[in-house]
């Protein structure tokens, strides 16, 4: 049985985040989480993205780097398809359909060909951060893990980003991840809102609403490079 301890000597976050969180995981709220997700492995339940790719939104643009932020709700929950990334899914599992909406816009907006795969893990590589609210979810139950204690963690995410980073550019898709917004200075940052890119809203307002053309106009303005949203094959 694996205890308290050894998760948290499991937990491989990169430096820059570890500096800022630290804290947040001595909190009561992270060892009654980490305490729920050791008991539903236990007792045989499927958690999804495995254990070393939960934090890996963090581990994948470390803090100095951020310059976009895409929050999504939570990870998907089919088999194979959850890594880390919000709205991303790994080499080979076809794209989802918000992700599909979200290529179709990027074709729209800036003319790029929809990817053939669904791996976002480029984008992260040039500052845009895919962090979901909720870090992990059970098989087959959607949204199965809200309320256990990850939002806590990633609004002192969103918090922390607020704070240090310098005219960065929130995307925020849907009214979960709008939700975020109050711990944004529009003062100091972009902040774009729009519905979510799922099928059952994408129509009324994701689709057309040119934040990619608008964020790297912002960084362009800021002196910083623009995201090459194209994804290699």
């Amino acid at each position: 049985m694996t205890t308290a301890a050894e998760a948290d000597r499991k937990v491989q976050l990169e430096p820059s985040w570890q500096a800022v969180l630290q804290q947040e995981f001595t909190k009561p709220y992270m060892q009654e989480l980490r305490t729920f997700l050791l008991q539903e492995k236990q007792t045989g339940k499927a958690v999804y993205p495995p254990g070393p790719q939960i934090f890996n939104a963090l581990n994948s643009t470390p803090l100095p780097d951020v310059k976009v932020v895409i929050l999504g709700q939570d990870p998907y929950h089919n088999p194979g398809q959850a890594h880390g990334l919000c709205f991303s899914v790994l080499p080979g599992v076809t794209p989802p359909p918000s992700l599909v909406n979200i290529y179709k816009e990027l074709q729209r907006d800036l003319g790029i060909t929809p990817a053939a795969h669904g791996c976002l893990q480029h984008w992260a590589a040039q500052g845009v951060l895919l962090l979901n609210a909720v870090l992990t979810v059970e098989r087959s139950k959607p949204a199965s893990h809200q309320g256990k204690g990850w939002e806590q963690f990633t609004d002192a995410a969103v918090a922390v980003l607020n704070a240090q980073g310098k005219d960065l550019v929130f995307l925020l898709w849907g009214s979960h991840a709008q939700k975020k917004g109050q711990y944004i200075s529009r003062s100091r940052h972009l902040v774009l809102e729009s519905p979510h890119p799922s099928p059952l809203s994408a129509h009324r307002g994701f689709l057309g609403n040119g934040h990619f053309s608008r964020t790297n106009a912002w960084l362009a303005e800021h002196g910083k490079p623009p995201v090459d949203w194209r994804l290699p094959q």
